[in-house]
C-alpha cells in the first residue's frame, strides 16, 4: 500500500509538470518557415533593405526560439528518462501486482491467513487500490509517449536548424548587397576621406575624435531640426542581447567604461535605434569597427565592436536601418542542441559597446536607452 501511494505521488508530480515543452520548438519551426517565405518575397519588395532587415530579424528570433525550445525539450526528455529509470523496479512490481490480480482464480483470492474476514478486508483494499494502479499505468504510458515524441522532435530539429542557419546567412548577404545598391537616402554632407584619416591619426581618444567630427566633411554640414528627446529613456537597444555591464561598472579585468556593454549572438544584426545621420563608420582606435550616429544636434550614439558596418557618412537613415553585423561564427548544430546551457546568455559570445555623448560629453546611456529587456 505504501508503495502504491509513493508511486501515485510520483506520477501525479510528473503530470503536474510541463507536459509539452516541445511546443516552443514547433512554434519556432513555424517562425523559421515564415522567415523563409519573407526571404523569397524580398526580391519583389519596393524597399528591399527594409524587407530583408525584417527577414533577418525574423530568422534571428526564430533561431533563438528554436534553441530555447530544443534546450527545454532535451531537458524534459532527460528528466522523464531519469525518473522512469529510477522507479523502474517499483513500477514493475506494481504492474506485477495488477497482473497477479487479473490472472488469479477466485478460490485463491479467497485464501487469507486471517480467514474469511481477512480475505474480505483484503478484497476491499484491492478494490480501492486497483483503480489507482490503473491510473498510474496510464500516466506511465503518457510519459513514455512524451519521451518518444520529444526524441522525434529533436531528431527532426537538426534539419530545420540547418535550413534556418543557411537562410539567415543568405538574408544577411542579400541585405549587405541591397544596402550597397541603395541610392534613395538623403545626405547632410559628403565625407572627405583625407580629412577623416588625418583626424584619426591625430587623436588618441574617442573624446578627441568625436569633438573633431565636423572636420571630416567636405564642405558644410546641412542643419537639421531632428529631435528624439521625447523618446528619452525609452529607445530600444540596437541589437538583441544581454546587458553585461552598465556605465561605470568594472568588468572582469577591473576596467570601467563610460558606456554599457551588451552580449550578443554571433553575426547579430545591429540597427539604428532612431532616425539618424551617420557621422562616421569604420575602424577607430582600439575600438574595432565603429558606427557613430547623430539622432539630433549635439547627441551622438557610438556603437563599437562590429565586424561589418553598413552605410556611408552623411546619409540620413530611418529608424531600424541596418548599420552592421556582429562578429563571430555561427554555432554548430551540436552546440545548439546541447543541454549544458541554462538559457541565460549561453552562446552570446560577442560584445557591443554603446556610448552616448551629449553636448560633447559622455552621459549614462540608460538615460536614453531602455535596458530592462534582455533578448
Amino acid at each position: 500500500m505504501r508503495a502504491a501511494l509513493l508511486a501515485a505521488g510520483l506520477w501525479a508530480g510528473a503530470a503536474s509538470a510541463q507536459t509539452d515543452p516541445g511546443e516552443a520548438a514547433r512554434a519556432a519551426a513555424q517562425m523559421l518557415e515564415q522567415a523563409a517565405i519573407g526571404l523569397s518575397e524580398a526580391d519583389s519588395a519596393r524597399d528591399r533593405v527594409r524587407a530583408l532587415t525584417t527577414t533577418v530579424r525574423a530568422y534571428e528570433a526564430g533561431l533563438a526560439a528554436m534553441r530555447d525550445g530544443l534546450r527545454k525539450a532535451a531537458t524534459r526528455e532527460a528528466q522523464l528518462t531519469a525518473e522512469l529509470r529510477a522507479h523502474e523496479g517499483e513500477v514493475s512490481q506494481l504492474l506485477g501486482i495488477l497482473q497477479t490480480i487479473e490472472t488469479s482464480s477466485p478460490p485463491i483470492l479467497m485464501l487469507h491467513p486471517s480467514g474469511p474476514l481477512g480475505a474480505a478486508r483484503s478484497g476491499m483494499m484491492l478494490a480501492e487500490v486497483t483503480p489507482g494502479l490503473n491510473a498510474q499505468v496510464q500516466s506511465l504510458a503518457r510519459d513514455l509517449e512524451e519521451v518518444r515524441t520529444l526524441r522525434q522532435l529533436q531528431q527532426s530539429a537538426a534539419e530545420k536548424l540547418e535550413e534556418g542557419l543557411s537562410g539567415v546567412q543568405t538574408a544577411r548577404t542579400e541585405l549587405s548587397k541591397a544596402i550597397a545598391d541603395r541610392t534613395d537616402l538623403p545626405r547632410r554632407f559628403t565625407e572627405d576621406p583625407v580629412r577623416t584619416a588625418i583626424l584619426i591619426s591625430s587623436t588618441e581618444t574617442l573624446d578627441g575624435f568625436a569633438s573633431g567630427l565636423s572636420e571630416t566633411a567636405d564642405g558644410e554640414i546641412a542643419a537639421t531640426n531632428a529631435d528624439v528627446s521625447a523618446k528619452k529613456g525609452q529607445i530600444e537597444l540596437p541589437v538583441q542581447g544581454v546587458l553585461l555591464h552598465r556605465a561605470g561598472e568594472a568588468d572582469a579585468a577591473g576596467i570601467t567604461r563610460q558606456g554599457l556593454i551588451l552580449a550578443t549572438r554571433p553575426r547579430a544584426l545591429v540597427t539604428s535605434p532612431t532616425a539618424a545621420t551617420i557621422r562616421y563608420r569604420g575602424p577607430l582606435l582600439d575600438l574595432g569597427n565603429v558606427v557613430i550616429l547623430e539622432p539630433q544636434p549635439d547627441l551622438l550614439f557610438v556603437l563599437s565592436g562590429l565586424q561589418e558596418v553598413f552605410g556611408d557618412p552623411g546619409q540620413v537613415i530611418p529608424a531600424g536601418s541596418p548599420v552592421g553585423l556582429m562578429g563571430g561564427a555561427a554555432r554548430e548544430i551540436g552546440a545548439i542542441l546541447s543541454t549544458s546551457g541554462d538559457g541565460t546568455g549561453t552562446g552570446q559570445s560577442e560584445t557591443l559597446y554603446i556610448e552616448v555623448r551629449e553636448g560633447g560629453s559622455p552621459v549614462d546611456p540608460e538615460t536614453w536607452f531602455r535596458t530592462d529587456k534582455d533578448g
